[in-house]
C-alpha cells in the first residue's frame, strides 16, 4: 500500500463504537472495484474518494462480492423462519377434532405431543377451522311447538290479507341495570403497554324497568317504572294512563295491540281491561272465553320485534364506556338511542319478523334468536 493511499483512508477513520450502514450503491461500487482491482485496499481507498465517509471493512468487502458472485445479487437472503408443520401433524389435528369437537386446543396438544401454538396455528390457517360458541337458549316444552306452530301458520295467513301488518303494535319490558354488562372479549384497549385499567363490577347494582311498544311507524316509550318490580297493577295503570292513549291517536282505530305471557300481563284485570277496550284487537296469553284475536304461544321470545331487535340495539348502545353514573343518565340514554329508531328501520325489522315465521314453520319450531 503506497503512502497517498494511507493518507486517503486515514483522512476518514472509522469512529469507535459506530455501525456503519451502507447503502445499496455502496456495495455495489466496493464489488465492482473488487471485481476490477482484487484489493480490498484499493476498493477502501477509491470509496474514500468517491463517497468522502469511512470505508467499509475488508471482510465487508470480501462477503459482499463473493455473495455477488454465487447469487449474482446483493439482496438479503431469505431467511429460513419457522420449520412448517408436517402433513401428518395437520391431519392428526383434523382426526382429532372431527371426533371431539369440543375438545381444548392444550388437551388436543398434550394427546398429540405438539406445541399448544402449533395445534392452533394448524387449526386456524391450515384447516380453517373457527371456535365457536354455545348460544345458551330457553328451554321449549313438547307443548310449546304446536302452539307456536299454529300461531305462525295464523300469522302469516292473515299477513296476507292487506295492511294487516300496520296495525301490529308489539310490546314488551327490560331491565336495565346502571353498570350494565360489559362484554370482555369485545372490549380492548390499545396500546403499546398494559394500562390495567379495571371496570368496577357492582351486584345489585340501581336498575330501571323500561317499556316500549313498537309498530311498523315507530316506537311509543320509553316508560320507565318508579317500581322495581313491575305487578299487573303497574302495569295496568300505564296501559290505561299512558300506553291506549297514545295508540289510539297515533295508530288507526283498529290497531292490534300484543303482550307476551309475563306474570303481570296474566293479570286477570289486565286482561278484562284488554277484553274491554279492545275487544277482538290484542294478542297475548289468554285463558278460556276472552275476546283475543290469537294466543301468544308461550316461550317464544325469537317472534317479537322487541325481543330480537328492539332490546339489543338499545342496549348496545346504552352501555358503551363510560358507563352511566346514576339512573337519571341511565334514563337519558335509553331515551336518547330510542329516538334514533326510524320508519327504514322499522321496516327491515318487520320483514324480518315475517322471515322468522317463514323458519320457524319450515324448521319446525326451532331455536331461532340466533338469526
Amino acid at each position: 500500500m503506497d503512502v497517498s493511499m494511507l493518507r486517503i483512508i486515514n483522512k476518514y477513520p472509522p469512529m469507535k463504537g459506530a455501525v456503519m450502514a451502507f447503502s445499496k450503491q455502496d456495495k455495489a461500487f466496493c464489488v465492482l472495484q473488487f471485481a476490477k482491482t482484487e484489493s480490498w485496499t484499493c476498493v477502501q481507498c477509491a470509496f474514500c474518494r468517491k463517497f468522502k465517509k469511512e470505508a467499509p471493512e475488508r471482510k465487508s468487502i470480501v462477503r459482499w462480492h463473493a455473495k455477488f458472485v454465487k447469487d449474482g445479487c446483493l439482496c438479503p437472503s431469505k431467511r429460513t423462519g419457522r420449520p412448517l408443520t408436517s402433513e401428518d401433524a395437520v391431519e392428526q389435528v383434523r382426526t382429532a377434532f372431527q371426533r371431539s369437537p369440543r375438545k381444548s386446543v392444550r388437551r388436543a396438544s398434550r394427546e398429540l405431543q405438539l406445541a399448544p401454538a402449533t395445534a392452533w396455528r394448524v387449526l386456524r390457517k391450515r384447516l380453517q377451522m373457527v371456535p365457536y360458541k354455545l348460544k345458551l337458549v330457553q328451554k321449549l316444552k313438547d307443548t310449546d311447538k304446536p302452539l307456536c306452530r299454529d300461531f305462525c301458520i295464523a300469522m302469516q295467513e292473515k299477513l296476507e290479507d292487506n295492511g294487516f301488518d300496520d296495525r301490529l303494535v308489539f310490546s314488551d319490558e327490560a331491565t336495565f341495570h346502571l353498570n350494565g354488562k360489559v362484554n370482555k372479549h369485545n372490549t380492548r384497549i390499545w396500546g403499546t403497554e398494559n394500562p390495567h385499567e379495571l371496570l368496577e363490577h357492582e351486584r345489585d347494582s340501581p336498575k330501571v324497568n323500561v317499556f316500549c311498544a313498537i309498530s311498523k311507524k315507530g316506537v311509543f316509550g320509553p316508560f320507565f317504572f318508579e317500581e322495581a318490580t313491575i305487578t299487573g297493577e303497574s302495569y295496568l295503570n300505564m296501559l290505561e294512563d299512558w300506553l291506549i292513549a297514545q295508540l289510539e291517536e297515533a295508530e288507526s282505530d283498529d290497531f292490534i295491540f300484543q303482550q307476551d305471557g309475563a306474570p303481570p300481563h296474566w293479570s286477570l284485570r289486565v286482561r278484562q281491561f284488554l277484553n274491554t277496550r279492545l275487544p277482538g284487537r290484542w294478542i297475548g296469553r289468554s285463558g278460556r272465553g276472552e275476546d283475543v284475536l290469537m294466543p301468544w304461544p308461550p316461550r317464544s321470545p325469537d317472534l317479537t320485534p322487541c325481543d330480537f331487535f328492539l332490546w339489543g340495539f338499545v342496549k348496545q348502545q346504552v352501555y358503551l364506556l363510560p358507563l352511566p353514573r346514576d339512573i337519571d343518565e341511565l334514563k337519558a340514554r335509553v331515551t336518547a338511542v330510542v329516538g334514533t329508531i326510524d320508519v327504514k328501520m322499522l321496516e327491515h325489522v318487520w320483514q324480518e319478523m315475517d322471515y322468522r315465521l317463514d323458519v320457524c314453520c319450515v324448521t319446525n319450531i326451532a331455536h331461532i334468536e340466533q338469526l
